[in-house]
Formats: C-alpha cells, structure tokens, sequence
C-alpha cells in the first residue's frame, strides 16, 4: 500500500482476510486476499512500447501493485523491459524471443506460442491488457478494453484499425472473457455493444504515480523552461497525449488562435504539444497556418516523464478537448500536478474530472471561448488546480490493482470472489459531481 511518502509497504495478510482499498469515491473496498498459488496468472506484456504511454503506465502500474499485493504473477515481456519486471519484484519473467519480438509476428505470437507459456508456467490464467488474446486455450483469460470509441466514434479511426479492434472487443465477449476496463463509463458502453453479462466486466480506474505526478517545484519548472528552444515570457497552455484524431488537437489550435488573437504578441502564452506522433494528418497543417499568423505554437514530441510534471504543473492550464476518451489519464495527470484542467464531458472524462475541472464542447469556437475566460481568470485556475490535486488523491494504482484481483478471483471461479456488481461504488460513484 502507498504510505504518506509515495513508498510502499508490504503488508502480508493471512489468506481470508481483506484488504481494505480507498476508491475513487473515498469509501474503502474490501477485497479478498490472493490464495496463493489458486491465483497463479500470467501477465502478457509483449504488447508495450518503449516510449511508455497511457497503456505502459498503465501495465507497469498494475503490475507492481499485483505484486505487492501477493498475486504471483509470471510475466511476459519484450527483453528490454525484462530488468523493469524484475526490479518490481516478479519472480518470474520470460522473455519474449524471435520472431514473436516483432510487431508484424506478435499477434501471431500470442495466439501459437502464448498458450503453451502459460502452461510452462503453471498459469490458470492469461491476462492480455491491450484487447487481443489467444483465443485457444484452457485457460481463463482476462482482456483489457481501454475504450469504445471504435463503436461510440468510428469516425476518429481508420478503416482497418476499427475492423480489428470492434472485432477483438466483439471476440472478448463471444470467448465469455472476464473483461477489465479503466472506468465505469467504458464498462457500460462494453456491456451496451456486445451484450455481454455485467458481472463478467470489472470497471478499474486507473491511478497515477504520486513519486512522478506532483506540482513541480519552481526550480524545476524553470530548467524545463530553459531546455525550450526560446523563452515563454507569458506562459504556456499545455497539451498532452499522442496526435490522433480523437485528441482534436487541430481544432484546440484553433481555439488557441481565437483565445489570444486580441492579446498582444507579447501577452500571449504559447501553446505546447507535447505527445508521441500519430496519424492525425490535420495537425501540421493548422499549426503551420497558426505560425504564419505570429502565433507561438511548440511541438515538443514525446517528452520524458521527469519533464511532464513541468510541462503541465509549469502551465496556466492543460487544455485536452478530447471526442472521448475510455479513461483520460493525462488529465488525472494533470489534476495531480496542479494544473487547472479544461477538458471535454465525451464518455469518460467528466468520470475523472468532476466537479475539478472546466469544460468545453468540442468545436473550436467553444474551445476558444473557454480557454479565453480561463486566461483571464487567474483566481478560477487556481481555484481549479487546488481542487483537481484533491480529487486525483481518490484515483491510486492500489486501488485499479484490487479491482484486477477480483477480475481475476471471478475468472478463475475461486471461492468468495466478488462480481464486478458487488462492489458499484468502485467507479461508478465517481462520475461527474454537482458543484
């Protein structure tokens, strides 16, 4: 469990007992200790990239607080990531190895070689935490589905990704998979497409590393200020998250525009975008006719972690007016920097925001208008940011990793184990409070 400092204590609990876990909500959730060697799983990690974005954080996270819980995980993994597993305390790591290491073979990989691992390992279960899984298996499997938005806004994929995923969603239901996703929100739009029972579907929110997600110090947001490649004497609005369309960082450009056209050139904060290259083909295009305008627009790319908590706890505010979101863990990020957070109410993210951060609808006029009555007022961003820090404290990894452990207790049948309906108010209490 996290203590005070950000540490971590390993508590051992005789086997029967509960651990009680703070929720979102602020009540606490009990949830059966592991049972030894009755909850041996394997944890499929092949499908990670090097440059860890929501699905890595996401994976590392729960990964070392399964562990620190007692689940005796096995875990796979690409040999880059083998000493991470490790130092997180997993006893045993496999590396994944030939053909199977590379993103054209993987998914071939999982399906021929993946089953017999699991049985090397004497795993009664497969966790796959990015969608796919093998489908032929003795096994119990436990998928992740991160979001729906291949159904709720088909629009903001391409063709051939939105076939793959809505097919793997669709499989996940029709292998009667125990399914976990990152909110509430997503567990109902999972179990209104596919018709799925509920009590196979375990909403987890996701948490945030308070080591890493903190309010900068002014040290530290000044040397971050410096790395830029000139100065920002009227501050920044900050962006992150990877360039795709449903970010809508193309219209937020245009917000940004409208915001601060009146404003003059040296009164204006500067827009940073920070965030892994995707196939949103829309984005250099309106920034390019931005920076022809005079207007201070930087692209920053991936940026690594000890940067972010600058970049967003350093800014007037984080701006993600995202088309809809399973989770939203840059703006849980951003709330637990500081940063006044505007968002959008798209499926999931008032769940995480609520009553602590501003919204938008998602045209650029609005944005516009939002970003442009935030600007000028610097006592409704403070206020923002002190309530955001309050409610990211309800969002921890212990408490997504308990969720994961009764997915995993219901999968495998064990005695005692809870259904996703026993504990409702894990998530679903969450959701957008009244002011």
């Amino acid at each position: 469990m996290p203590t005070p400092t950000g540490e971590h204590l390993r508590v051992p609990t005789p086997t029967g007992e509960h651990l009680r876990v703070p929720t979102p909500t602020g009540e606490h959730l009990r949830v059966p200790t592991p049972t030894g060697e009755h909850l041996r799983v394997l944890f499929d990690a092949t499908a990670i990239p090097a440059d860890r974005g929501g699905v890595g954080r996401y994976v590392e996270s729960v990964v070392a607080e399964l562990v620190l819980a007692g689940v005796p995980l096995a875990v796979v993994c690409q040999p880059r990531d083998r000493a991470w597993f490790e130092a997180a305390g997993v006893t045993r790591v496999i590396e994944i190895a030939g053909w199977g290491g590379r993103a054209s073979g993987r998914l071939l990989w999982e399906q021929l070689a993946l089953p017999g691992i699991a049985r090397r390992a004497g795993a009664r279960a497969i966790h796959s935490p990015h969608y796919t899984f093998p489908v032929f298996t003795r096994r119990a499997r436990i998928v992740t589905v991160h979001d729906l938005t291949f159904f709720s806004a088909p629009e903001v994929h391409g063709l051939m990704k939105r076939v793959f995923f809505r097919s793997w969603i669709r499989a996940a239901k029709l292998a009667r998979a125990t399914v976990v996703t990152p909110s509430q929100t997503t567990a109902d739009e999972y179990v209104r497409v596919t018709g799925a029972p509920a009590t196979r579907v375990f909403a987890a929110p996701l948490g945030y590393d308070s080591s890493v997600f903190h309010p900068p110090t002014p040290a530290e947001v000044e040397r971050f200020e410096a790395s830029l490649e000139r100065p920002v004497p009227a501050g920044w609005i900050a962006f992150l998250g990877t360039l795709e369309p449903r970010k809508n960082v193309s219209a937020l450009v245009r917000g940004y525009v409208g915001a601060t056209k009146a404003r003059p050139p040296a009164e204006r904060p500067a827009l940073l975008i920070a965030g892994g290259a995707g196939w949103d083909e829309t984005v250099a295009g309106t920034v390019s006719e931005a920076l022809e305008a005079g207007f201070d627009i930087r692209m920053l790319g991936y940026l690594p972690l000890e940067k972010v908590r600058s970049l967003l706890g350093g800014s007037l505010l984080t701006a993600y007016p995202s088309l809809g979101e399973g989770f939203g863990l840059p703006v849980l990020e951003a709330m637990a920097c500081g940063s006044c957070v505007l968002t959008t109410r798209r499926l999931s993210l008032p769940e995480v925001g609520g009553a602590a951060v501003s919204y938008t609808d998602v045209d650029s006029a609005s944005i516009a208008e939002a970003l442009a009555r935030l600007l000028d007022s610097p006592s409704e961003r403070a206020e923002l940011g002190l309530a955001g820090r309050s409610r990211a404290a309800r969002f921890t990894w212990a408490a997504c990793a308990a969720r994961h452990v009764l997915a995993y207790r219901s999968a495998l049948g064990l005695p005692g184990s809870a259904t996703a309906s026993d504990t409702p108010g894990m998530a679903g209490d969450s959701r957008e409070e009244t002011a």
